[in-house]
C-alpha cells in the first residue's frame, strides 16, 4: 500500500528548499538589466537639422558663429542660402529689416535658415553653428519672396555659393590662395575632395532626390548612398563620426560616434524623397512624344539611360572618353569613371554634366550628337530636349 501522506510531504519539502534555494542564488546574482533600447532617429529630422556635431568645424575652426552675426538676410539670399517660410511666425515678413544682421540671428533662433543648426544666448549672441544636409539639398518654392518660401527638401541648391560662403571665415585670413580659390567655384558647384588632395576641380551640386534603387551615388559613383553620407558628415561637414577609406588614405574615428547610428534613418528619408513632376508648360508634350522614339531608337540614349530611374548605375559605370566628359574630377576618385546620372527632375538643376559645362538639355543633346555621332536633325534635337525636359 502506497503511503500518499509521506510522499506527500517529501513533495512539499522539496519545493520548499528548491524555492528557497533559488530565492537565495537571486539575490546573490541577479538577473542582469535588459540593455538600453536603440536610439530611434526621426529621418526628417536628421536630414533638415541634424549637425553631427559639426559645431567642432564650424563654431571652434571656422568660428562662423562670429561671421553669421555680421550678414544680413539680404546678404545671406544673395549667397544662396534660403529661408523655410513654414518656420516663421505671421506677419514677420512685413516689418522685419532684411539689411539688419540682428534679422539674420532672429532666423537663426527660429531655425528658419535652411540648412543651419545655431544656438543663439538670450542677449542675443550666436554661441554655435553648424550645417545640416539640407544646406546643399534643400531649396524652397519662393511662394513668399525669391529665397523665402516652403521647402523642397532634395532639392539641388544650385544658386548656393558654398565656396563663397566658406571664404568668409576668419580661419581664411592668412590663406589668401585657398580664398581665392573657393570664390572662385561660383553657385550651385563644390568640390568635396579639394581639402583632401588640394586641387580644385569643383562639381554641381546634386539633387537628393529620386535615389530609391539606384545603387550608386555621386557622379563617379564611389560607394552606395550611406557611404557618400557618411564620407561628407565626416570629411566635408566636420561631423563627428567614422570614416574610413583606405584607397583616399582617410581614416576618421569618433568616440561617440554622432554620424553611423543616423545613417539608416538619413537614408529612409532620401529614398522617400522622389523626383518633382515638371511643371505644366514647361515642355512641348507633342515634341517630347517625339524625342521619347528618339530616345529609345535613333540616338540610343536608352543604352545607358536605362530603367525606371534612367540609369545603369547599378551594374557599369563608364570612363570619361566613352561620354566625352572631362576626365580630371574622376582620377581624384577610387573608381576614376563616371556614374550615368539619373534623369528623372532633370529640369530642376542645370547645369548640367558632373562639372556644369552644358547649360541647357539643348546643349546636352548637342554633345552627344557630336560625340556619338547620332547624325540627328535640329528639329531632333530640340524634340529629344523636349523628352528630357518631361521626365
Amino acid at each position: 500500500m502506497k503511503n500518499y501522506p509521506v510522499l506527500l510531504l517529501t513533495l512539499l519539502l522539496s519545493a520548499f528548499f528548491v524555492s528557497a534555494c533559488s530565492d537565495h542564488d537571486s539575490a546573490r546574482t541577479p538577473a542582469p538589466p535588459p540593455p538600453p533600447p536603440e536610439p530611434v532617429f526621426d529621418p526628417q529630422a536628421t536630414f533638415r537639422y541634424d549637425t553631427f556635431g559639426d559645431e567642432a568645424l564650424w563654431t571652434d575652426v571656422l568660428r562662423y558663429h562670429e561671421v553669421v552675426a555680421t550678414i544680413s538676410p539680404e546678404t545671406a539670399l544673395a549667397v544662396g542660402l534660403k529661408v523655410d517660410a513654414e518656420a516663421l511666425p505671421p506677419g514677420i515678413l512685413e516689418t522685419a529689416d532684411l539689411t539688419d544682421p540682428a534679422t539674420t540671428v532672429a532666423l537663426l533662433e527660429l531655425d528658419a535658415v535652411v540648412g543651419i543648426n545655431a544656438e543663439v544666448a538670450a542677449d542675443g549672441t550666436v554661441t554655435s553653428f553648424g550645417i545640416t544636409c539640407a544646406l546643399c539639398h534643400s531649396d524652397v518654392d519662393d511662394s513668399v519672396a525669391p529665397g523665402i518660401g516652403v521647402r523642397q527638401d532634395g532639392w539641388a541648391a544650385t544658386d548656393l555659393d558654398p565656396g563663397l560662403i566658406l571664404s568668409l571665415s576668419p580661419y581664411f585670413d592668412d590663406k589668401p590662395d585657398q580664398r581665392a580659390e573657393l570664390q572662385s567655384w561660383g553657385p550651385g558647384k563644390y568640390d568635396p575632395y579639394w581639402n583632401h588632395d588640394g586641387i580644385s576641380d569643383p562639381v554641381v551640386i546634386a539633387p537628393a532626390y529620386g535615389l530609391r534603387d539606384v545603387a550608386l551615388e555621386t557622379y563617379t559613383g564611389e560607394g552606395p548612398v550611406s557611404y557618400w553620407n557618411a564620407y561628407v558628415a565626416v570629411t566635408q561637414m566636420g561631423g563627428q563620426g567614422t570614416f574610413v577609406e583606405p584607397e583616399l588614405n582617410i581614416e576618421v574615428h569618433a568616440d561617440p560616434d554622432l554620424v553611423t547610428p543616423k545613417l539608416p534613418a538619413l537614408l529612409e528619408y532620401q529614398h522617400s524623397l522622389e523626383a518633382p513632376v515638371p511643371p505644366a508648360g514647361s515642355y512641348d508634350p507633342e515634341a517630347a512624344e517625339r524625342g521619347r522614339v528618339l530616345f529609345t531608337g535613333k540616338a540610343g540614349c536608352e543604352g545607358c539611360h536605362s530603367g525606371p530611374r534612367f540609369t545603369d548605375a547599378n551594374t557599369t559605370l563608364h570612363e570619361a572618353h566613352e561620354v566625352g566628359a572631362d576626365p580630371l574630377y574622376a582620377t581624384r576618385t577610387i573608381t576614376k569613371r563616371y556614374r550615368t546620372t539619373p534623369l528623372r527632375g532633370l529640369l530642376q538643376h542645370p547645369p548640367y554634366y558632373h562639372n556644369g559645362e552644358f547649360a541647357t538639355l539643348a546643349d546636352v543633346v548637342e554633345h552627344y550628337d557630336l560625340v556619338m555621332n547620332l547624325g540627328l536633325f535640329d528639329e531632333e534635337k530640340s524634340d529629344l530636349a523636349e523628352y528630357l525636359k518631361s521626365l
